[in-house]
């Protein structure tokens, strides 16, 4: 009876919650993602790009945002190594270089198409898309 019971409420559990057990089965941790940025105009379409690409991934991503300019963000540069006046720079998983299939990415500038020409990296929302699908096991 208490065999029953007990696989009887593993399976409500997984039932219920089945994000929770795919977690908890896996050991899986967030995959953890810096990023750093310039707080100003030009960037700000961009960033709300990013925000409401990472809002989809839920627990499954955890986000650091850390200002340019700011006292924190200074100490984190530091840390990276960044020297250089970049608008913004994301890390995954401790990493600002993805490899998408054939290519590697590197998430350093504006995406493609956004903001100044000078500053434009050679990525795209898309792109950080597949690198957080890649990172967080989705397909």
């Amino acid at each position: 009876m208490k065999k029953v019971l007990s696989i009887s409420l593993l399976l409500a559990i997984i039932t219920l919650f089945p994000g929770a057990y795919a977690a908890a089965a896996s050991g899986s941790k967030p995959v953890r993602v810096d990023v750093l940025y310039m707080n100003h105009g030009p960037l700000m379409d961009t960033l709300d790009q990013i925000k409401s690409l990472f809002a989809g991934y839920g627990d499954r991503i955890s986000v650091s945002w850390h200002d340019f300019f700011s006292k924190e963000g200074e100490g984190f540069k530091a840390g990276k190594g960044i020297k250089q006046h970049v608008p913004l720079v994301i890390w995954i998983d401790d990493n600002d270089i993805a490899t998408l299939g054939p290519k590697q990415v590197e998430f350093t500038g504006f995406p493609t198409g956004a903001g100044p020409e000078f500053f434009q990296g050679k990525w795209t929302i898309d792109d950080l898309k597949a690198a957080l699908d890649q990172a967080t096991g989705q397909r």
